[in-house]
């Protein structure tokens, strides 16, 4: 591992990737953000050193470098997942490398169905917490307190003052932002009525298939990590249609613009 990371790293330092400070993973129906970027330099994932490759049709496949409201940032424009067939040491192995080339903070944001009914489609939601039901760890392999602690502390994985931050900026710009709990599921299939009414009982806001392992990994590497779902389906299931991914992904893109103003005015601040 830590010899996939150096030469990754390596390699992306090569191409004038130079000392960021913040990383970014887009989600599903994010990727206008990229157009915010003064972008100094990029790098195709099939083309970085022992990096997985993006399966998913709606997701890129690129690392973007550079400037954001001021700061050098290093975006994910594309994000892997396990139910493309990824380890969980795949799904998080970009945040390694983020944290080598430099950076102190990593900003993740993804698409997500809401569970709390008393948030609509279409709306935002800051994740306070998790529940990590993907049903393995991305520490859980041999060598791992090489690269940080093995038993890593959760207590407050997501930071308090970016959520903070986060809060007062949504409040400012009359955004509505929700802050509740987000439970990680494997996928790629959508929940039962059963399995929704399961993830209401264990305490869950909202439902995705991502965003856990890469915090795990941020909390073990000792960055500050914070979150935000686009919620893009109302989990109902007494009231349950089947789903339509490209309305999904159509009201990821309609909620946008409202997520990129959060994480541009909050760069601005840290």
């Amino acid at each position: 591992m830590i010899k996939f990371i150096t030469e990754s790293t390596e390699y992306l330092q090569s191409k004038g990737f130079d000392n960021p400070e913040i990383g970014i993973i887009l989600g599903t129906g994010l990727g206008h953000f990229i157009d915010e970027i003064e972008i100094i330099a990029e790098a195709s994932y099939n083309h970085i050193p022992n990096f997985p490759t993006a399966t998913v049709e709606f997701h890129k496949g690129k690392l973007v470098y550079g400037i954001l409201a001021g700061k050098k940032v290093v975006v994910m424009q594309g994000r892997f997942h396990v139910y493309e067939g990824y380890t969980l040491q795949d799904v998080t192995f970009p945040v390694r490398i983020m944290e080598k080339l430099g950076i102190k903070t990593l900003l993740v944001s993804n698409a997500s169905g809401a569970i709390n009914l008393d948030y609509k489609k279409g709306e935002l939601m800051l994740i306070d917490d998790h529940i990590n039901l993907q049903g393995g760890s991305p520490l859980a392999f041999k060598g791992v307190s090489e690269l940080g602690e093995r038993f890593t502390d959760m207590s407050a994985p997501y930071n308090a003052e970016i959520n903070a931050k986060f809060e007062s900026i949504a409040k400012t710009h009359n955004i509505t932002l929700h802050k509740g709990v987000y439970a990680s599921v494997v996928g790629p299939q959508l929940e039962t009525r059963a399995e929704y009414r399961m993830l209401k009982t264990i305490g869950a806001d909202a439902v995705g298939m991502s965003t856990v392992p890469e915090i795990i990994v941020a909390n073990h590497l000792n960055l500050k990590a914070a979150a935000v779902s686009v919620l893009t389906d109302e989990c109902d299931p007494d009231n349950l249609k089947p789903v339509d991914i490209s309305e999904i992904i159509a009201m990821a893109g309609k909620a946008e613009p409202n997520m990129i103003t959060l994480f541009k005015e909050l760069i601005k601040e840290i």
